[in-house]
């Protein structure tokens, strides 16, 4: 490792931060099978990839690329809409990148490293000093500036952000070996015994998925891999693990770049990779005081507005009153004569009345029958309940119709309804 000289002002103006959006996300079952995963609903209002969007426009950084693959027309649909705000003659770019085998005839993204190597002209035409590699299916807020200037300082080949984690949990994740000063000695991947930090025993080192490089060093490496044959043309698996080994990779701490609401909040990072997780992460944000913070104006999450009325809220009789407690309620909602309580509704939900909603993440244009009981559930977009359908008081009959978790939540799509009549 050699330090090349820093350059003055905002790094950030001088990267590009590029996406990796392509992946299906399969543990997240029927809620990927018409979307990729970083373009599912989050937080009553946004998208999984609005985060990481989000994190790059908040750091500075005005040159932003997209690589998606599977399922992306929702993706895509979503980028176009609320994300083409840049403009190139601020020198701002927003590149959507679906693989079209631009290289090869007969290739799609072979890995996330072609999927960086395959669009390595249109990267060259903006001439960024530095890159950003970003996994698009994070839930987190993190200033890249940060990092970038830990990348400087460090004189390293890549710096890898890693989250700290309870090392009985490590084994999950790729995990990074570091020495005191953070250089990272070994990359595993899902180890059995994780490696422990220097001197803490009980915690690991996982990567997130953040990489940051000097863009003449990245197109190097994928020059040399895409001549590997032998190569999976893969970050995790090809790219970092042989700058490791040549001693040319850093850990960044993401406690040290975390973007906190207080003092004393925790350094928020989720991976809603499961039915369970996405659930919690969800329901969590209901909370009085919620880790993930949300209304933070210095650091918005950034997304697409949709034009909707206001929410609404209707009928106030004792056995019918139309209410929501510990909720977040999106515009274009209609809770009509049914207490809703610690759920989201995204935009355009109808709830009708002598219902109860309890634990529920109902995605857009939800409708809601008369006299249904929800509990812990995620209902699909666009999907029509049935007056009097009862979910969360059965796991047996839940189990039979529905998706149920190991954690006991219900996922329903509008298929799962339509087979109720068979």
């Amino acid at each position: 490792m050699s330090k090349s000289p820093v350059p003055s002002g905002p790094l950030a103006r001088t990267a590009m931060a590029y996406v990796l959006a392509g992946g299906r996300g399969s543990r997240l079952m029927e809620l990927t099978d018409r979307r990729a995963k970083p373009a599912v609903f989050f937080g009553a209002k946004a998208r999984i990839i609005d985060f990481a969007l989000s994190n790059a426009i908040n750091s500075g950084i005005r040159r932003i690329g997209v690589a998606t693959q599977y399922k992306a027309h929702s993706l895509i649909r979503h980028l176009q809409r609320g994300w083409n705000f840049l403009r190139p003659e601020r020198n701002e770019s927003f590149d959507i990148l679906p693989a079209s085998q631009r290289v090869s005839e007969t290739e799609w993204y072979a890995g996330t490293a072609d999927a960086v190597y395959q669009n390595l002209d249109i990267i060259e035409s903006y001439g960024p000093r530095y890159m950003v590699i970003l996994a698009g299916d994070h839930v987190y807020k993190m200033d890249y500036e940060v990092m970038l200037k830990r990348h400087c300082e460090s004189g390293a080949d890549v710096t890898v952000a890693c989250i700290e984690v309870p090392r009985r949990e490590a084994s999950a994740f790729g995990v990074m070996h570091v020495d005191e000063s953070d250089r990272i000695v070994s990359f595993l991947e899902k180890p059995a015994d994780p490696p422990s930090v220097p001197g803490r025993p009980d915690i690991a080192l996982a990567s997130m998925g953040i990489y940051v490089f000097e863009t003449r060093l990245l197109t190097e490496e994928l020059r040399r891999d895409a001549a590997n044959p032998a190569s999976d043309r893969d970050f995790g698996k090809d790219i970092i693990p042989a700058i490791v080994a040549r001693g040319g990779a850093v850990a960044h701490r993401f406690e040290e770049s975390c973007v906190r609401s207080g003092d004393q909040a925790e350094a928020y990072w989720r991976d809603v990779g499961t039915v369970d997780a996405y659930w919690q992460a969800n329901i969590d944000l209901t909370d009085v005081v919620p880790a993930l913070d949300l209304y933070d104006r210095d650091w918005p999450i950034w997304t697409y507005g949709e034009v909707t009325p206001p929410a609404k809220f209707v009928m106030d009789d004792e056995d019918r009153r139309g209410m929501a407690v510990d909720s977040l309620v999106s515009g274009g909602c209609i809770v009509s004569g049914t207490a809703v309580r610690r759920s989201l509704l995204f935009s355009n939900v109808r709830v009708r009345s002598y219902g109860e909603v309890e634990g529920a993440v109902l995605l857009p244009g939800v409708v809601v029958g008369r006299y249904a009981r929800l509990r812990k559930v995620v209902v699909d977009s666009g999907v029509i309940l049935p007056d009097g359908l009862v979910v969360g008081e059965d796991p047996e009959a839940d189990a039979r119709r529905f998706r149920r978790s190991p954690g006991g939540v219900c996922l329903i799509t509008q298929p799962m309804i339509d087979a109720l009549g068979q």
